[in-house]
């Protein structure tokens, strides 16, 4: 009887969008993860006939239905004792990992005050260079990294809680929205003032903020805004006016998205997401199955859109966008953008997945279809936040019952539940190379989780009370949370 070492498969090597590398071949049993990424990348340089950039090989993980293998596919058909290793040509699922690596922030370098109320949200710049925060005293503060001090300037026309901030995807302009429905822009680098008043035109207070993205349009002209007044308006803030008023809601629209492909996703309490089409405002579709208010959305696409063209995995000479003509960042961003896209399938696609106070996620395909792909229930309470990781390959969604969960985006499979906080998990945020995730709760405490490994990595307090906004640097560098404590802080590894 042959040994383990002498028993091979006929195994075919498949990245994750359907595409082949190659043939059939055939590997010993024991060929373990570090042997496997050697065949992959063998494999991906014959079909390019070239190597990559860097002429160093990329780091895959590999699954067989769904299923990681961890150390060898002897240990894999072990733990498996159902499979049947020899009836057919194995088929080995090829996940590109990133080729950089996050170093898990473990420590709190800044406490620093300047908000006179609690911290309702912040949000760091495309680059993660620059970062801003809204708060309860009316206030958008912009903040100076490298010595840890607000800027002198900040905004100050707002007469209400700040309740919305979002950067355009080209790191010049910050917009805001205050509970009177007023929305407010400012100058990333200064913090000052861009223009000479507040948009005006939402009856009630906005709830959500979308910029169109950048491969879209290189001057990031255009700015979506969702309201409790049932309506989605799309501005020109060159022209500080209204393009389009979007109407079909019957209640508060409670979260907005602009995708890669011009589309709107809106989400309200009225328990649908509308499909809009943004050249010409039209309705395209409604999808429908919540059985409660949804309150938030998510896009496979929402990490590449939201840092542009930057790209934490490439040291380049310069980041900074004043360098670079609109046509090159705009040619930059959409070369990123179609590499995530095409991740889901050959033919490409963006993937929404929604959360609701009736406990459950969907996990849609939007731009095509009306029924959602898989319907994910295990939550206990209300769904907070949903995101997918930058690499797109998982979903971590938060919530009341004091837990996140983790769900493949491929099928919607359930992979994990994260315990460690004991009361209500209000925002989460993925490191750059989807390794790491963080965590911010009305415990006052910020955890740090090692998602490969499925555990809690750090357990970071300091905040003296509920954490509301917190968010991971896209260069992977640092975090910064905010709360009711009213102080912002940063922390590093």
């Amino acid at each position: 009887m042959a040994s383990s070492s002498d028993r091979a498969i006929l195994s075919q090597f498949q990245l994750e969008n359907g595409n082949l590398l190659g043939g059939p071949v055939e590997i010993p049993l024991t060929v373990n993860i570090r042997q496997l990424n050697s065949v992959a990348n063998g494999l991906v340089q014959a079909q390019e006939k070239l190597a990559n950039d860097s002429n160093e090989p990329i780091p895959y993980s590999f699954y067989i239905d769904e299923i990681e293998i961890k150390e060898s596919l002897e240990k894999y058909f072990q733990d498996q004792t159902n499979k049947q290793m020899f009836e057919k040509t194995l088929n080995i699922i090829c996940v590109p990992k990133a080729r950089f690596q996050v170093i898990p922030v473990e420590r709190c370098t800044a406490t620093i005050e300047g908000h006179l109320e609690a911290i309702t949200i912040l949000q760091f710049s495309p680059n993660g260079k620059l970062l801003a925060s809204g708060s309860g005293d009316t206030t958008v503060r912009f903040w100076d990294l490298n010595t840890q001090t607000p800027f002198d300037e900040y905004g100050k026309a707002h007469r209400h809680w700040i309740l919305c901030l979002s950067w355009a995807p080209n790191g010049k302009i910050v917009a805001s929205s205050c509970k009177q429905g007023l929305i407010g822009l400012w100058v990333g680098a200064t913090g000052k003032q861009h223009g000479t008043k507040l948009l005006s035109g939402h009856r009630q207070w906005i709830n959500s903020l979308s910029w169109q993205p950048l491969h879209l349009d290189g001057s990031c002209r255009l700015l979506a805004s969702g309201s409790k007044d049932t309506t989605i308006k799309i501005w020109d803030t060159h022209l500080f006016k209204t393009v389009f008023t979007l109407c079909g809601h019957t209640a508060s629209v409670t979260c907005i998205k602009w995708g890669g492909q011009n589309l709107l996703y809106s989400a309200s309490q009225d328990r649908t997401i509308k499909v809009w089409r943004t050249t010409d405002g039209i309705l395209c579709r409604t999808l429908e199955g919540h059985a409660h208010w949804v309150n938030t959305l998510a896009l496979s696409t929402d990490y590449v859109l939201r840092t542009g063209f930057y790209d934490p995995s490439k040291e380049r000479a310069t980041d900074d966008y004043d360098n670079l003509d609109e046509i090159t960042v705009q040619t930059l961003a959409l070369e990123r953008y179609e590499k995530v896209y095409k991740l889901f399938d050959t033919t490409g696609g963006e993937r929404l997945v929604s959360g609701s106070d009736d406990f459950t996620l969907y996990l849609w395909k939007p731009e095509t279809d009306k029924k959602p792909l898989a319907r994910m229930t295990g939550h206990q309470q209300l769904i907070n936040d949903v995101k997918f990781s930058p690499d797109t390959r998982i979903l971590a969604s938060a919530s009341f019952d004091k837990s996140i969960k983790l769900w493949s985006s491929r099928t919607g499979t359930f992979l994990t539940t994260l315990r460690g906080h004991v009361q209500a998990v209000y925002q989460i945020a993925w490191s750059a190379d989807s390794r790491l995730l963080v965590s911010g709760s009305a415990d006052s405490t910020l955890k740090v989780w090692n998602i490969e490994k499925r555990c809690l990595l750090f357990d970071l307090p300091g905040h003296a009370d509920e954490i509301y906004a917190v968010d991971y640097s896209p260069d992977g560098q640092k975090v910064a949370s905010g709360g009711k404590d009213k102080v912002l802080k940063l922390w590093r590894r």
